[in-house]
């Protein structure tokens, strides 16, 4: 397979993880299936999840965090994530909040709802823009 074969490849597999995630964290949700803090992770992850796709699509290189902002902000103009989340601050935070005890009250059902409601939104922005830019993710 050519090189840029390989990355497309690597970026509808990310997006195919960030799907998974969000399904994961929405059963869980549905069902209340684990602690809200688990469906918040898996927001979080979704997003990121999302994010790296387009970027690895658009061969643009990113660090190895989880600054959902940072992510989104290397993004060229014109990508819809950039106008529908302007503020990924507190979905990031889930990414060492939801895994680690820390100084922050634990995640509430109304987290987990707002975390899903965001990364979602995060999630489908992403998806039309990569179908949309030549037809690849059709």
């Amino acid at each position: 397979m050519s090189a840029d074969a390989d990355r497309l490849e690597e970026a509808r597999r990310r997006l195919r993880y960030a799907s998974e995630d969000l399904a994961a964290a929405s059963d869980m949700l549905a069902h209340a299936h684990g602690a809200s803090r688990h469906v918040c992770w898996l927001a979080q992850q979704a997003a990121e999840k999302a994010l790296k796709a387009a970027l690895i699509f658009l061969q643009v290189d990113f660090p190895w965090r989880h600054d959902l902002d940072a992510l989104r902000d290397l993004l060229p103009a014109g990508w819809q994530v950039k106008e529908d989340a302007p503020d990924l601050a507190g979905l990031t935070e889930w990414a060492v909040a939801a895994r680690y005890p820390t100084d922050l009250p634990d995640a509430t059902s109304a987290d987990a709802e707002a975390a899903l409601r965001q990364a979602s939104a995060v999630y489908e922005a992403v998806a039309a823009d990569l179908r949309w830019h030549e037809g690849y993710f059709t």
